[in-house]
C-alpha cells in the first residue's frame, strides 16, 4: 500500500519542506518473533549484546542477538512439545527480565498469540484476562505465582503454567506446572518458526475499556512494520540507515505496557540496538546512572520520570556524555520541564502521542523545531486526518476534529477480542476514529486535545473510571461511585473516588481507600476517596463529572 504523499493536510500551508513520501513494503509472510531475532543471524549484529537488565536483587543478565535467537526458539519449540496450536493465546506475568522477550517473541515464533499483562494487576484482575483471553499457557515468576495459584485453578482453558526465577515449584489443580528454565535447557533441537503472514494475529494487549473491564487489543505481525516510520522521525535512526551506530537505548517502563512493549523492546531489536532495562525500585538518581554506565546514547521515559529527575537529582550533561536523544510519551509533559531538561542536559525531549491500537503515530522529531505544547506531526506513511465523526468531513485549519486514521494502516490493531460490536464502533467507512481529538495549526503542526470521554490520565497511565467504578461498587457500604482525575499541579493528576455510601453505614474514607488498594492494580487504585452525600446529576439521574470537587465532600482519606 502506498501512503499519499504528503502526510499533512493539503489546504495547511506548512513553513518547511513537506516530509518525503513513504511506501510501506508489507510483505505477504512476516513475523514479528524472527524479525526480532533470527533476521540477525549472519550479520554484524550476531555477536551483539542485544539486552541487558540491571535487576536490584538478582544482578546484571545479558543476552546477545544469537542468544536470544536461540532462547525464543526453544520457547517455540516448547510451546509445540506442548501441544499448543498456532492462535493459542500465552498469558506473560513477568518482570523486566531476559524471560520476557524470551516468552513473548518465542510465542510468537511459534505462531501463538503473546498476551502481556502488568505486574502491578491484582489476583482478580489477572483471573479476568486468563479467562477473556482463553489463555492456554500462563508464564509468570515463582514469586508472582504464589498469589495467582489458588485463584486460577479450575480456568476452562488454561493447561500449563510455566515458572522462572528461583524457588520451588507449587503444583495447582487442573494445570501443569513446570519450571521454563528447566524445560528449555532440555530442547536440543527446534523445528523453523511458524511461517505467520503479515496478516495474521500477532499479540494481544489490554487497555481500559469503557464497560468497567479491560478491553483487548489484538494486532497482527504486520504492527512492526507499521511502526516503521517511527525510527526516523521519532527516535531519530534517520541517519543510520546501514545501522552503523551502536545506539543503546535506556527505557524507565515495564515491558508489559505497550509504550514499552514497542518502543522499549520491539522496535530498538527489530533495528538491531542494545536495549538497557531496570528491574527494581524506581529512583530517580538510578536512571541517569543506568545511562552512564552503559553508556547509553538515548533515554525513553514518561513526564514523571524526567520530573523526577529534574527535582530530586543534581545531574547535568556531563555525568552522561553519551546522551544524546530523549523521548516521552505516555501523557504531556510541560514547557517548564521542557525547557529546564534542556538547560540541564543539553538534549532535548522529543514527544509522540499513541494509543493500544495503533501504537505512537505523532511525535515530535529533529527536522522541525519543537513547539512546547504540539505533538509535533504525523510520522510519515500514518494518514492522519482531522474528521467530524459524524459527516466525515475533514476540518479546516485551527478547527478540532477527531482524530482519523485510514483502516488499512498497518500499524492499525486488527480488532477488539471478543467484542464484534466495540470493533464495529470504531471503524466508519474506509476510516478508524481514534476518539481522539486535536487540531492544525496554520504550520502544521498538531495540538493534541485528548478524548471527549472521562479517561483518567495520571503519570503515564490510562486509566477508566468505569472500571474504578465497578470494583468500588462491590464494598457492601457503598451505594453510587464515580471516579475522575484531581489535578494537584502541574503533570500531576491523582486517581480520585467520590463515594456515597449507603445511608447508615459506618465505612470511611481510609477504608474504602485500602478498599480500592486490594481489589485495583495501583496505578488504578484512587489515591484519594471523597465521601459525599450526593453527586451533582444531569436530568435523566447521570453523574455530572465534570463538576466533581473537593467541596461536595463530608469526608476524605488521609
Amino acid at each position: 500500500m502506498n501512503a499519499p504523499e504528503l502526510i499533512s493536510l493539503p489546504e495547511i500551508a506548512m513553513p518547511f519542506e513537506p516530509f518525503p513520501a513513504w511506501n510501506w513494503n508489507l510483505p505477504e509472510h512476516f513475523n514479528i518473533g524472527v524479525a526480532c531475532t533470527d533476521a540477525h543471524l549472519g550479520t554484524a549484529n550476531e555477536n551483539k549484546l542485544a539486552m541487558i537488565v540491571e535487576d536490584d536483587v538478582l544482578g546484571v543478565s545479558t543476552a546477545t542477538y544469537r542468544q536470544l535467537a536461540q532462547a525464543t526458539s526453544r520457547f517455540a519449540q516448547l510451546l509445540r512439545n506442548l501441544g499448543v496450536a498456532a492462535g493459542e493465546r500465552v498469558l506473560i506475568r513477568l518482570p523486566n527480565s531476559l524471560a520476557y522477550p524470551t516468552a513473548f517473541l518465542g510465542a510468537m515464533k511459534r505462531g501463538a498469540i503473546a498476551v502481556p499483562t502488568s505486574t502491578l494487576l491484582t489476583a482478580e484482575e489477572v483471573v479476568y484476562l486468563a479467562k477473556d483471553s482463553e489463555a492456554t499457557v500462563l508464564v509468570t515468576d515463582k514469586a508472582m505465582w504464589l498469589g495467582l495459584r489458588e485463584k486460577l485453578v479450575g480456568l476452562d482453558h488454561l493447561r500449563f503454567v510455566l515458572l522462572t526465577g528461583p524457588g520451588g515449584l507449587l503444583p495447582a489443580g487442573g494445570v501443569e506446572v513446570r519450571d521454563l528454565e528447566s524445560e528449555l535447557a532440555e530442547i536440543v533441537g527446534c523445528e523453523p518458526p511458524h511461517k505467520t503472514r503479515s496478516h495474521d494475529p500477532a499479540y494481544l494487549v489490554y487497555t481500559s475499556g469503557t464497560t468497567g473491564y479491560p478491553k483487548g487489543v489484538l494486532h497482527g505481525h504486520r504492527a512492526m512494520v507499521g511502526r516503521e516510520p517511527a525510527a526516523r522521525y521519532w527516535f531519530d535512526f534517520a541517519d543510520d540507515v546501514a545501522n552503523t551506530r551502536n545506539d543503546r537505548i535506556v527505557h524507565s517502563g515495564k515491558f508489559n505496557w505497550t509504550y514499552v512493549l514497542g518502543s522499549g523492546l520491539m522496535d530498538p531489536l527489530y533495528l538491531g540496538k542494545t536495549v538497557i532495562v531496570h528491574e527494581g525500585k524506581n529512583d530517580a538518581e538510578g536512571w541517569i546512572r543506568l545511562i552512564a554506565k552503559h553508556s547509553a546514547t538515548i533515554f525513553i521515559g514518561v513526564p514523571t520520570i524526567y520530573r523526577q529527575i529534574i527535582q530530586k537529582t543534581n545531574f547535568t550533561g556531563s555525568d552522561v556524555p553519551t546522551l544524546r536523544h530523549c523521548m516521552s510519551a505516555g501523557e504531556h509533559l510541560s514547557d517548564e520541564m521542557l525547557g529546564l531538561w534542556k538547560n540541564r542536559f543539553g538534549v532535548d525531549i522529543y514527544e509522540a502521542v499513541g494509543m493500544s491500537e495503533v501504537s505512537y503515530y505523532l511525535s515530535e522529531n529533529k527536522f522541525r523545531p519543537i513547539r512546547p505544547g504540539s505533538a509535533g506531526f504525523p510520522q510519515p506513511g500514518h494518514d492522519v486526518r482531522l474528521l467530524d465523526p459524524e459527516t466525515l468531513r475533514e476540518v479546516e485549519a485551527g478547527e478540532e476534529g477527531m482524530i482519523c486514521l485510514p483502516a488499512d494502516d498497518p500499524g492499525l490493531f486488527m480488532r477488539y477480542w471478543n467484542l464484534p460490536e466495540e470493533t464495529g464502533k470504531a471503524f466508519k467507512e474506509r476510516w478508524f476514529l481514534t476518539g481522539d481529538y486535536a487540531r492544525f495549526d496554520e504550520d502544521g503542526y498538531i495540538w493534541f486535545l485528548g478524548r471527549r470521554d472521562d479517561i483518567i490520565n495520571s503519570f503515564g497511565y490510562r486509566v477508566s473510571p468505569h472500571e474504578i467504578e465497578r470494583v468500588m461498587k462491590t464494598h457492601p457500604a457503598v451505594a453510587d461511585c464515580a471516579a475522575t482525575g484531581e489535578e494537584l499541579a502541574v503533570d500531576k493528576v491523582l486517581v480520585t473516588a467520590y463515594v456515597m455510601p449507603h445511608p447508615g453505614a459506618t465505612v470511611t474514607a481510609d477504608e474504602l481507600a485500602a478498599f480500592g488498594r486490594e481489589h485495583l492494580a495501583g496505578y488504578k487504585a484512587p489515591k484519594i476517596v471523597y465521601l459525599a452525600a450526593d453527586f451533582p446529576r444531569t436530568k435523566n439521574g447521570k453523574i455530572i463529572r465534570k463538576q466533581l470537587t473537593p467541596a461536595l465532600a463530608i469526608g476524605r482519606s488521609a
